[in-house]
């Protein structure tokens, strides 16, 4: 599970550090694509081969389906980190999040998200009234 949030520099070479506590989970490999809201998602390639075995499940009679993974494929970037906890962001995926240098790395659950710092600040402001402000059972039987 990864939690918190952090706050790496992409270097001149698109490399980013990741957090240290979750080096481990990703040392094996990760894929990284196109999330929604502009930020990126990183899962462990082992997650990311649970959810594609979900995602084929889908009849390719669906639109929504295909639309998504098409974008969600078309996107991705499988990588390993180099032994200092680097990672590549590419050019094309770095574009479509707006990352320059200030990164926020967000734990999600089972993926990690990659954020253009200015933009997870002010989508986490936008988000923190309505989270608080939440009365109805966001999950059923969870909350």
């Amino acid at each position: 599970m990864f939690l918190g949030t952090h706050h790496p520099r992409l270097d001149d070479k698109g490399r980013l550090f990741l957090p240290a506590k979750f080096r481990d989970e990703l040392a094996g490999g990760l894929v990284i694509t196109k999330g929604q809201e502009r930020c990126l998602f990183v899962w462990p390639t082992q997650e990311f081969t649970a959810m594609t075995e979900r995602l084929r499940q889908a009849s390719v009679t669906n639109k929504a389906a295909r639309d998504y993974g098409r974008v969600l494929f078309a996107g991705a970037h499988d990588d390993q980190p180099d032994k200092q906890g680097r990672i590549v962001v590419p050019q094309p995926l770095r574009e479509y999040a707006g990352l320059t240098r200030d990164c926020a790395v967000v734990g999600a659950n089972s993926r990690v998200e990659i954020w253009d710092a200015t933009a997870w600040d002010r989508y986490l402001s936008e988000q923190e009234q309505s989270f608080s402000e939440v009365s109805e059972e966001v999950l059923p039987g969870i909350f």
